[in-house]
């Protein structure tokens, strides 16, 4: 059971890093939406094709006000508890098979 212990919680480890990528680029695309960039950069195409499928279902809802766009509070947000659940359940389980 200490393997699959270890499997549990390399698997966390994973997910927590991915999750940790995700806010990261999330936070470079809002500050490049500060900026006036080049959409057809290969860079920004590739940072748009990543971020998107977060943010897309967040822009359907009523989330703006004026210029601003809260959409990606709300990504964070859901981000933050998914990576809180996944991450966290996979632990629990990690711990409890290696011990």
């Amino acid at each position: 059971m200490y393997i699959l212990g270890q499997l549990l919680a390399s698997l966390a480890y994973l997910f927590n890093m991915i999750f940790n990528v995700l806010y990261f680029l999330l936070v470079i695309r809002i500050i490049l939406s500060w900026f006036g960039v080049n959409p057809y950069s290969e860079i920004v195409q590739i940072l748009f094709r990543i971020t998107e499928p977060i943010l897309a279902p967040f822009r359907r809802l009523p989330l703006q006000a004026g210029p601003i766009d809260f959409s990606p509070i709300l990504a964070f947000m859901v981000l933050w508890f998914l990576r809180s659940f996944v991450v966290g359940v996979l632990s629990h389980y990690a711990m409890r098979l290696m011990h």
